[in-house]
C-alpha cells in the first residue's frame, strides 16, 4: 500500500514546483522531501521526477500520481473533518489568515471570542495579501483566511475552496480639508484626476486596485508616495501632499486636516471566510460564526471611524 506521506511530498512538489519550495510548505528538509520521493518511486516501479537542468519536473507517471493523490488527500481530509463533526466539543488547531484591515480590527476580537466560548481551541493568526492567503488555505497552510474582492477588481476564487460572504465595505476618498471639493457629499472620481495619490507599494493588491479602479474612470493616477499603511497614508493627505482611497473598515482615525468624502459610483468589496471544501470542521465553522459576530457587531455600531 503507498504511504500518503509520500504523496503527499510528491504533491507538494507538483504545486509548488521544485522540492525545496514543497519542503518550505511541509515544514521538512529538501533531503526529507528527496528521501521520500525515492522511496515512492520504488513502491511504485516508475520514475516519477526527472531533473531538468537545476530543478525537477514530474514524468507522465508522476503527473498521474499526483492528480490521483490530491483526490486521496482531500477525501482524507474531509473524512477527519466528518470524525470531528460527531464530537460536540470544539477544540484543536485552527490557522487563520487575514488582510490587514481585518486583522487590526476583527480578528483579534474574533480569537478572543473564540477563546472564551472554546477553551480547547488553539488559534494561529498571519496577516497576508489577498494573493498570498488564497494558496495558503489551497495548500493547507491555513485552515481559514479573511479575503477582500472589489466590485471593480473581482477576486477569482480556486475550484477547491468555498467561501462565506461575512462583511460589505465601502471605500471614499480622502482629501486635504482645504481641497476645493473638501465639503462635497459625493464626488466622481475623475473631478479629482488632478491630484497625485498615495497608496500602498506597487505590485501589493490594493496598489493594484487603485490604479485599476481610477482608470476606470478615465483617471491615469500619479502615485507619488507609496506607504504600506493607511494611517500613513491619511498623514500624506493631511500635509496636502496627496488623495487616498480608504477603506472604511480601515478608516480607524481621521487626522483634522482630512477630509472623508463619499465616492460614485460606490467603491464596495465583500468580504469572504474562505476555506477548502474538505474542511468542513468544527474548529473551521467556529471560526467563521466568530468572525461573521464581529462584522455584524461592526456593522451594528457604525464601523471603525
Amino acid at each position: 500500500m503507498l504511504s500518503v506521506e509520500r504523496i503527499r511530498a510528491l504533491c507538494a512538489v507538483a504545486e509548488q514546483g521544485s522540492v525545496a519550495a514543497a519542503a518550505r510548505s511541509l515544514y521538512v528538509t529538501p533531503s526529507g522531501v528527496s528521501q521520500q520521493l525515492a522511496k515512492l518511486e520504488k513502491e511504485v516501479g516508475a520514475a516519477l521526477l526527472v531533473q531538468v537542468g537545476r530543478g525537477v519536473q514530474l514524468t507522465q507517471a508522476g503527473r498521474l500520481l499526483a492528480q490521483r493523490g490530491q483526490d486521496i488527500i482531500s477525501l482524507l481530509a474531509q473524512a477527519e473533518s466528518e470524525v470531528a463533526s460527531l464530537d460536540r466539543d470544539v477544540a484543536g488547531e485552527l490557522r487563520i489568515g487575514s488582510f490587514s484591515s481585518a486583522s487590526r480590527v476583527v480578528v483579534p476580537r474574533a480569537i478572543a471570542r473564540m477563546r472564551q466560548l472554546h477553551p480547547g481551541l488553539e488559534v494561529s493568526f498571519v496577516a497576508g495579501d489577498t494573493d498570498d492567503l488564497l494558496p495558503a488555505v489551497v495548500g493547507r497552510e491555513l485552515d481559514l483566511a479573511v479575503v477582500d474582492s472589489w466590485v471593480t477588481m473581482p477576486l477569482h476564487l480556486p475550484e477547491d475552496v468555498v467561501c462565506t460572504p461575512i462583511h460589505q465595505d465601502v471605500a471614499d476618498v480622502a482629501l486635504p480639508a482645504d481641497h476645493r471639493l473638501a465639503a462635497a457629499e459625493q464626488i466622481e472620481l475623475d473631478e479629482v484626476a488632478d491630484m497625485p495619490w498615495t497608496t500602498w507599494r506597487k505590485g501589493e493588491s490594493f496598489h493594484t486596485w487603485l490604479v485599476q479602479t481610477l482608470r476606470m474612470r478615465g483617471v491615469e493616477p500619479e502615485i507619488r508616495y507609496e506607504v504600506p499603511e493607511f494611517a500613513a497614508q491619511l498623514e500624506f493627505v493631511a500635509h496636502g501632499l496627496a488623495a487616498a482611497l480608504i477603506p472604511r473598515l480601515a478608516r480607524i482615525w481621521v487626522p483634522d486636516d482630512v477630509a472623508i468624502v463619499a465616492v460614485h459610483p460606490v467603491l464596495r468589496r465583500e468580504i469572504f471566510a474562505v476555506r477548502r471544501k474538505d474542511n468542513d470542521r468544527p474548529t473551521v465553522r467556529a471560526g467563521i460564526d466568530a468572525l461573521s459576530e464581529v462584522f455584524a457587531a461592526i456593522s451594528g455600531s457604525g464601523g471603525p471611524t
